[in-house]
């Protein structure tokens, strides 16, 4: 059996902006059979996380209401690059934002893909390590951020409860295990 092969791009057309990202449609050919096909695709910017490690191994993380899942929800900081920023600088600009935590060593431990099955973006993932409060949060007006200091021991426990249960952080969270050996 051959391997998968990429599909012909027939047109693509955005069909909603909503800001943050865009709803596009694609039609493509099977390279296997010839079929015409539509898929359906969200764009957005690149994304950031930070796992910000305090000098006395507690990772400064966030408390948020996340309209998508309907509740608060426990989370490392993170958000959208904008436009011409550099991922690290974005890293470092979420942090101070949504936590008034600054550091002078924030580090790139990896890159993922969050859903290729939709998404075409790359959410980069860094550690900025002695983290320590520097300013006031900066929430903007549609974003209310509390700072929750978690010993990095009880990661584990946290994550195996469900009580950190988004995807990009936990994979921001092992892409910073993976940085400590």
């Amino acid at each position: 059996m051959s391997p998968p092969r990429p599909w012909k791009v027939l047109a693509r057309e955005t069909l909603q902006d909503c800001a943050v990202f865009q709803v596009g449609r694609t039609r493509a050919l099977s390279p296997a059979t010839g079929d015409e096909h539509t898929f359906y695709r969200i764009d957005s910017a690149d994304w950031v996380n930070v796992v910000p490690l305090t000098s006395d191994d507690q990772i400064v993380m966030i408390r948020q209401y996340r309209h998508g899942a309907d509740q608060v929800t426990l989370e490392i900081p993170g958000g959208l690059i904008d436009p011409g920023e550099a991922p690290v600088a974005a890293a470092a600009r979420e942090l101070l934002e949504e936590t008034g935590y600054g550091s002078t060593r924030v580090e790139p431990v990896g890159v993922v893909n969050p859903n290729p099955a939709l998404f075409g973006n790359r959410c980069h993932t860094f550690v900025a390590r002695d983290a320590a409060p520097v300013a006031e949060i900066q929430n903007t007006a549609t974003e209310e951020t509390a700072v929750e200091l978690v010993p990095r021991n009880e990661l584990p426990q946290r994550l195996q409860s469900g009580e950190i249960d988004h995807a990009l952080v936990v994979a921001g969270l092992y892409w910073f295990a993976l940085s400590e050996g």
